[in-house]
């Protein structure tokens, strides 16, 4: 992998829409060999539907609720760390297990102690493990630490939870995710189908059941296992797609349940692309009045919008190299996710310095061709396992591919769409019909006043989503919007951290309609 890959997949690990965050994106890191990622420190353990209109009803057969055997995280001996012994499958549950790798962080103050903080940051793709051992301390504030023990889990499929695993000389085979014909796009579903099967050789069953709504009963087993009558959740970006499951089937067995930046799992493939697309180019444009106004930004006083269409047709020509290794040209694909990813913080200014300084790179001679590091033989690769389950998103063919992508480019023609929706719609082209977990409108009747956090101008979950949902589930739900940019919510400024503390801490929830100012960007 180059310098500037390494860089931008840490950057899109990061968030998983984070996702990397979606967090969408490719989530979870690499996973090296082929064995179990370690997640914080985590012990090694052993490892081993058609569509339909909603989630299977909690009445299905149950899966076990056998004791955790928590030790010391080797990371962190703050956090411990087990696994939970789960079935694959279900409906088998004499079948196939896996271990269900868990974190936990214990309330500070015990005698003040409320109970148990489920957490998932996202992805999907994303380490709940890692995020409790090394995210959690600095991420809430001292009175939920107190108050709460903080629980983190790898959904199945991701980190240390039986992690799909994939051939890493066959993922850096991918064809374009952008065909021009229907040779093309039958190259991508032929290359998706082998990927897949790939992925399935390396993996076993999990891969087949690594949808949300799979996890979701794993938490529901979790929280047998933790002999907690009621949970506590925070989930955010694809955290909150487990979150609106788990109220649904699990209304009853929750205490408390704050979601920021919501999925809205009811949209199919042409609302679900273009209001990404949509987001992404709000968010552009955010950055582009703030180099207006500026001084601190590197493009202040120039057409910063010009600058960057110019950028990116440079890159389109093979013109401009990763920084990090001056003999790679980068392709406009590359530049957008970078700065895309860094729209998520907002980075603002280092967006600009970023753009600035490859716009000044002077004309460059072909690059020449060098010789890529050795790979490991697999790695982890969870995000279509997960996505393509949860999504009947399916193309037919090159015309139908290609509306969707038209219609994309016309909602961001400056971010060429959102380039993280785009590849995970182009990753399913090919996938089997069927389709776990399919979209379905979101219905919760058992489940408490659930706080929702949304940012205005977020760059990959648009605000309407978090509407919408608010829309489906009225009568449980809260939307409170924080009027400014970025993805993340929870710390963006008092008013947010404090209304999720009050709901966490006191059950309180601020009164439907609420919003919180802008803070300042970073700079």
């Amino acid at each position: 992998m180059q310098p500037f890959t390494k860089t931008l997949a840490a950057a899109l690990a990061a968030g998983v829409l984070t996702t990397g965050a979606l967090v969408l994106g490719p989530g979870a890191a690499d996973a090296g060999a082929t064995g179990t990622r370690g997640a914080a420190g985590l012990p090694a353990g052993p490892s081993s539907q058609s569509g339909q209109s909603s989630p299977s009803s909690p009445s299905s057969p149950s899966t076990a609720s056998a004791a955790i055997d928590w030790e010391p995280c080797s990371g962190d001996r703050t956090a411990e760390c087990g696994t939970l012994r789960l079935p694959v499958d279900r409906a088998d549950p004499k079948g196939a297990k896996f271990d269900l790798a868990v974190a936990r962080r214990k309330a500070t103050d015990p005698g003040r102690r409320i109970g148990v903080l489920l957490v998932n940051p996202g992805g999907p793709g994303a380490s709940g493990v890692d995020w409790a051992v090394d995210d959690a301390p600095d991420h809430f504030s001292a009175d939920v630490l107190a108050r709460f023990d903080i629980v983190g889990f790898d959904p199945r499929g991701v980190g240390a939870s039986e992690p799909v695993m994939c051939s890493s000389d066959l993922i850096r085979k991918a064809p374009s995710a952008y065909p021009r014909d229907q040779a093309e796009f039958d190259r991508l579903a032929a290359y998706n189908r082998a990927l897949r099967d790939d992925c399935r050789r390396h993996s076993g069953p999990i891969f087949d059941h690594a949808d949300t709504l799979a996890v979701v009963h794993d938490m529901e087993a979790l929280r047998r296992s933790l002999g907690e009558q009621k949970i506590n959740y925070f989930g955010h970006s694809y955290g909150t797609l487990i979150g609106q499951q788990y109220a649904e089937l699990y209304g009853d067995r929750i205490r408390a349940m704050t979601l920021t930046a919501s999925i809205d799992h009811s949209l199919g493939a042409r609302e679900f692309l273009v209001s990404s697309a949509l987001t992404a180019e709000d968010s552009f444009h955010q950055f582009v009045r703030w180099c207006a106004r500026s001084t601190s930004c590197a493009l202040h006083g120039r057409d910063v919008t010009a600058v960057w269409d110019g950028l990116l047709a440079r890159a389109d020509r093979g013109e401009i190299m990763d920084p990090e290794n001056p003999g790679r040209a980068m392709t406009a694909n590359e530049i957008t996710q970078f700065v895309f990813r860094r729209l998520y913080v907002p980075d603002w200014s280092g967006t600009a310095s970023f753009v600035a300084g490859l716009d000044a790179q002077r004309r460059q001679s072909p690059p020449t061709t060098r010789r890529a590091p050795a790979q490991p033989a697999t790695e982890a690769l969870p995000f279509h396992a997960v996505l393509c389950e949860d999504w009947r998103f399916r193309p037919k063919d090159h015309r139908e591919f290609a509306r969707l992508t038209e219609a994309e480019l016309r909602a961001a023609p400056h971010l060429r769409g959102s380039p993280r929706v785009h590849g995970a719609m182009a990753g399913c082209v090919g996938w089997p019909d069927e389709v776990n977990n399919p979209q379905h409108r979101l219905r919760i009747t058992k489940a408490p006043r659930i706080l929702m956090l949304h940012s205005r101008h977020d760059p990959a979950n648009p605000y309407a989503w978090a509407r919408n949902v608010h829309r489906l589930t009225r009568d449980t739900t809260v939307l409170l919007t924080y009027e400014g940019a970025g993805h993340s919510v929870y710390g963006r400024s008092d008013c947010t951290r404090d209304a999720v503390d009050d709901h966490l801490v006191n059950l309180t929830v601020p009164a439907d309609g609420s919003r919180c100012a802008a803070a300042d960007p970073v700079t």
